[in-house]
């Protein structure tokens, strides 16, 4: 059976009376090429055990199967699991686990299932869920790399430069957990249905330390004040966040010490700049004004937000 042939695909759902379900946005990959790449990319050997997230039918998990020693696939869609004990039965060294991700503990079920191997995970993921899984992925602390499919639009997000206009404060998480790279694009024609947007594959590599000293808490907090409006210069992002702390002119002189332009705005600082900035604000002080204190809560802007409902398998 080929799992990317539309006419296999078909008929492997007509047989288990599979429907799509609108509320999780399901499209199957028709593109050999796609599941291959993206296994490629992610540095598969013998030695890996390979944590997947939404398996679908089980295209990326046969690739992934046959590179790794281990594959653990977790699938939150009960209608797919009588499909998938059919198209992985030839892949011993897979095991489904039925289940949502966003409650499991990574890092216990990677010791649990990959003891002795190198740890990895690699999806296609859900692009309604993509941002807390990137950050669940980042904080278990427990992957060798972390290789996705996402949508476009986010996959330049993650990756984007100080300076560039996707720039933002999940941007900086990211790139302050690991090293990321933009590698390759899918277009809509390579799924069923086809979804609106254009799909990407990122691969991190999460850091062994920190890129900057100082304080994380106190440095992400300042980096949610400069971006919470995105149209507003860094200067007024810390009013509004420091300001019953410190008066404007103070927080203008401290932006004028970390060799800052006064007007500059959030996207054009780097993780140094706002390491300096929480160091210069005393370190472990956050703001008092109810910003949202997670990296989750990123402000996306209206021609960023993800696409609801489109689940990428």
């Amino acid at each position: 059976m080929n799992l990317t042939d539309i006419r296999d695909i078909k008929a492997l759902l007509a047989r288990h009376g599979f429907r799509f379900s609108r509320s999780m946005g399901q499209n199957f990959l028709i593109a050999d090429w796609v599941p291959r790449d993206i296994a490629d990319a992610a540095g598969l050997d013998g030695d890996c055990g390979v944590l997947e997230i939404g398996p679908g039918i089980g295209p990326l998990t046969v690739e992934l199967a046959r590179r790794a020693g281990r594959v653990a696939a977790v699938e939150l869609d009960g209608s797919l699991l009588p499909i998938l004990r059919e198209t992985l039965a030839d892949c011993p060294n897979v095991e489904v686990i039925p289940g949502d991700v966003m409650k499991l503990d990574l890092a216990q079920l990677a010791s649990d299932r990959f003891s002795g191997l190198a740890v990895k995970a690699c999806a296609n993921l859900p692009y309604n869920i993509t941002t807390p899984v990137i950050t669940k992925l980042l904080e278990a602390g427990c992957f060798r790399t972390i290789t996705l499919m996402i949508q476009r639009e986010v996959a330049r997000r993650v990756c984007a430069a100080p300076g560039d206009s996707d720039c933002g404060a999940f941007s900086l998480f990211c790139q302050y957990h690991a090293r990321c790279e933009l590698l390759f694009e899918v277009p809509p024609d390579c799924f069923l249905p086809a979804p609106k947007v254009t799909s990407a594959v990122v691969r991190l590599t999460p850091r062994e330390a920190p890129p900057v000293e100082g304080d994380k808490a106190a440095m992400f907090a300042v980096v949610r004040a400069a971006f919470a409006q995105r149209r507003k210069t860094l200067l007024n992002g810390l009013a509004s966040a420091y300001g019953s702390r410190f008066s404007k002119e103070e927080l203008r002189r401290i932006i004028a010490d970390c060799g800052l332009p006064e007007q500059v705005r959030g996207e054009r600082l780097g993780l140094e700049d706002f390491a300096a900035l929480a160091r210069a604000l005393e370190g472990g002080a956050f703001p008092e004004k109810g910003l949202p204190q997670g990296p989750e809560h990123d402000i996306i802007s209206p021609n960023q937000r993800e696409t609801k409902g489109e689940r990428i398998t």
